[in-house]
C-alpha cells in the first residue's frame, strides 16, 4: 500500500474508533453523573472532531505533486498537526473549567456502575491500540500528523485511567475525588497540546534534524572513495522532510564526467534515507583552495 492509502486508512480508523468512545462514554455519563467520566467524554468528542479535521487534511498532504507544488504537498502536515493542538488544548480548557466549577460546588454525587468501571477500562485498552497503531505508522510512513495522533492517543490512557480513580473515589463517599480526577485529565490534555505543538513547529522553522542523522548523512557523503572530505553541511527540515546541502572535497585532477558521477553517486547514497527529500552536493577540487577545516563535520564522524 502507498503512502497516501496507508495515511487515509489511518486517520479514517482513528475517527470511527473514536466516535464510537464518544458514544459510550456518554452513555456512561449520562447513568452515572461523574464529572471524570463526563470529562472523558468530551475528551473522546474532541478528538472525534480534530479527527475528522485530520483526515480531510491528510487527504490535503498525500495529493500528488502537481505544477504549482512540484515537491508534493507533505508540507501542509505540520499544519494540520497544529489543529489537533488547537482542538486538544480546546478540550483541556473545557475539562478544566468543569471541573473547577464542581469543586467549588463541593463535588458531584456519583451513582455506583460497573458497567461504568468497564467502560473506562475498554476506553483505555481502545486508547492503548489506537497508540500503536498511530505510533508505527507515523514512524513508517515520516507522518507528523499521524505521530501528533499516536501521542495523543497515549495521553488518553492516563487520562482514562484519572477518571476512572475519580469515578470510584467518588462513588466510595469522597465526591471532591471526583473533580480533582478531571483536573489531572485536563492536565493530560494540555501537555499533548503542547508536545503537538513543540514537535511540529520544528517543521516549520527549518530546525537541523537529530545529530546521529546528521551523522549518517556526513558518513554517507565521506563513504565515496573518491570524496576527501566535506564541510558546510546544512540538514533542516522543510515540514516533515529533509533537505541537505553540502560540499565535498576531492582531488581536481579529474574530468567532469567524473566529477558529475561522484556527486550523482553521493546524491543518491544521501537521497536513500527515507526521512530526506531533496540532496544538494557542490563538488570542490582541491586546487581551488576551497578546502577547508569544519568543526562541526569532525565532531559529527567522530
Amino acid at each position: 500500500m502507498d503512502r497516501s492509502a496507508a495515511v487515509r486508512r489511518v486517520g479514517a480508523v482513528v475517527l470511527i474508533v473514536n466516535l464510537a468512545l464518544v458514544a459510550v462514554k456518554a452513555g456512561a455519563w449520562t447513568l452515572t453523573g461523574s464529572l471524570a467520566v463526563g470529562s472523558e467524554a468530551v475528551n473522546s468528542l474532541g478528538d472525534s472532531l480534530y479527527s475528522a479535521v485530520v483526515l480531510a487534511g491528510l487527504y490535503l498532504t498525500t495529493r500528488p505533486p502537481d505544477f504549482e507544488h512540484p515537491h508534493g504537498h507533505e508540507r501542509i502536515e505540520p499544519f494540520v498537526s497544529l489543529v489537533v493542538a488547537v482542538a486538544v488544548v480546546a478540550a483541556g480548557g473545557l475539562v478544566l473549567w468543569g471541573a473547577v466549577e464542581s469543586a467549588l460546588g463541593g463535588g458531584a454525587a456519583v451513582g455506583r456502575s460497573l458497567p461504568t468501571v468497564a467502560v473506562l477500562l475498554a476506553s483505555a485498552g481502545a486508547k492503548y491500540g489506537l497508540y500503536r497503531y498511530c505510533a508505527r505508522a507515523g514512524d513508517r510512513q515520516n507522518s507528523p500528523a499521524l505521530t501528533a495522533m499516536a501521542l495523543d492517543n497515549r495521553n488518553d490512557i492516563l487520562t482514562a485511567g484519572a477518571a476512572l480513580v475519580g469515578f470510584l473515589g467518588a462513588g466510595a463517599g469522597y465526591p471532591l475525588l471526583d473533580p480533582i480526577a478531571a483536573s489531572v485529565v485536563s492536565v493530560g490534555i494540555f501537555y499533548t497540546g503542547y508536545e503537538i505543538v513543540r514537535d511540529n513547529v520544528n517543521y516549520l522553522v527549518g530546525r537541523a534534524p537529530p545529530e546521529d542523522l546528521r551523522s549518517e548523512i556526513l558518513r554517507r557523503a565521506l563513504a565515496h572513495p573518491e570524496v576527501e572530505g566535506a564541510h558546510d553541511v546544512i540538514a533542516h527540515y522543510v515540514g516533515p522532510e529533509i533537505d541537505v546541502s553540502l560540499h565535498v572535497e576531492v582531488e581536481g585532477n579529474m574530468t567532469l564526467r567524473e566529477a558529475h558521477d561522484i556527486e550523482s553517486e553521493v546524491v543518491d547514497a544521501i537521497r536513500a534515507l527515507s526521512a530526506v527529500d531533496d540532496v544538494f552536493v557542490h563538488v570542490d577540487p582541491k586546487e581551488l583552495g576551497e578546502w577547508k577545516p569544519d568543526e562541526d563535520v569532525n565532531r559529527l564522524v567522530e
